[in-house]
């Protein structure tokens, strides 16, 4: 038996005990993502059945591509792989990354983390979102991380970005955050200043910094579409550790 025990939350029962759990939420960016704990497949198919008569479509779900079971059953359930995001394990030694020399062009200066003006950090973030959008549009197919708030902000908190900045303006930025180990989250550069080696003296930086944190290890995710990123990384020394599949129904 299925049933609904609360806003976006259905329990699969048998002989009154919880055989499965199916959950629905709605993230920051307004798509509704679902998923289902369950051992066994027809217990998993039942809850589909039930959620997705429940819902509205269309539906998001993130799965481990290395978890064949659970992707096969969302496909069972009319789910098809809409992207697919690798993460990389990235060293911080610059012995092992190479970038130990690296340096920004002329006249761009790196600003550390907890060093930015949130204004021009703020203006940075709009017009690289701006111009993503009018170009590839990869912003709509990443994961839904970046929680917005006062009128759309996605900046939560400046204290995790380090830009690099020109004399009046800032070029471009990189975010870690550490909760167990630290994640490179966004490393972007305005489209006019790209090639120039700014992204490459911002993972440097990064990286030296977190180094010398005593960390030797972090992690990033990077679409498989993008190429420059997958470049950078992987020139850096990062090695693919597993991969994300979001699905779409």
């Amino acid at each position: 038996m299925i049933t609904r025990v609360g806003e976006g939350q259905w329990h699969a029962l048998e002989d009154d005990l919880v055989v499965g759990r199916g959950h629905a939420a709605r993230r920051p960016d307004g798509r509704l993502f679902v998923s289902i704990d369950a051992w066994h497949d027809a217990t998993f198919d039942r809850l589909a059945e039930a959620m997705l008569a429940a819902l509205p479509a269309p539906l998001y779900t993130v799965v481990d591509e290395a978890d064949a079971d659970l992707t096969a059953g969302w496909q069972r359930a009319g789910f098809t792989i809409r992207r697919r995001e690798w993460e990389y394990v990235v060293p911080t030694d610059p012995r092992s990354t190479g970038l130990g020399e690296i340096l920004p062009p002329p006249g761009v200066t790196i600003v550390p983390a907890g060093q930015a003006d949130e204004g021009l950090l703020r203006a940075l973030d709009r017009a690289i979102r701006a111009e993503v959008e009018a170009s590839v549009g990869w912003w709509q197919s990443m994961p839904a991380e970046v929680l917005p708030h006062r009128d759309g902000d996605t900046i939560v908190d400046p204290s995790k970005y380090a830009v690099a900045a020109a004399p009046d303006r800032y070029l471009g930025l990189i975010r870690v955050v550490t909760v167990i180990r630290p994640r490179v989250g966004l490393l972007a550069v305005r489209s006019g200043e790209q090639r120039r080696g700014i992204a490459r003296a911002l993972l440097a930086h990064a990286l030296g910094s977190l180094h010398r944190s005593g960390y030797t290890v972090a992690s990033a995710e990077v679409h498989e579409s993008n190429r420059a990123a997958t470049a950078l990384f992987e020139g850096a020394g990062a090695r693919p550790a597993s991969s994300n599949l979001e699905l779409v129904r």
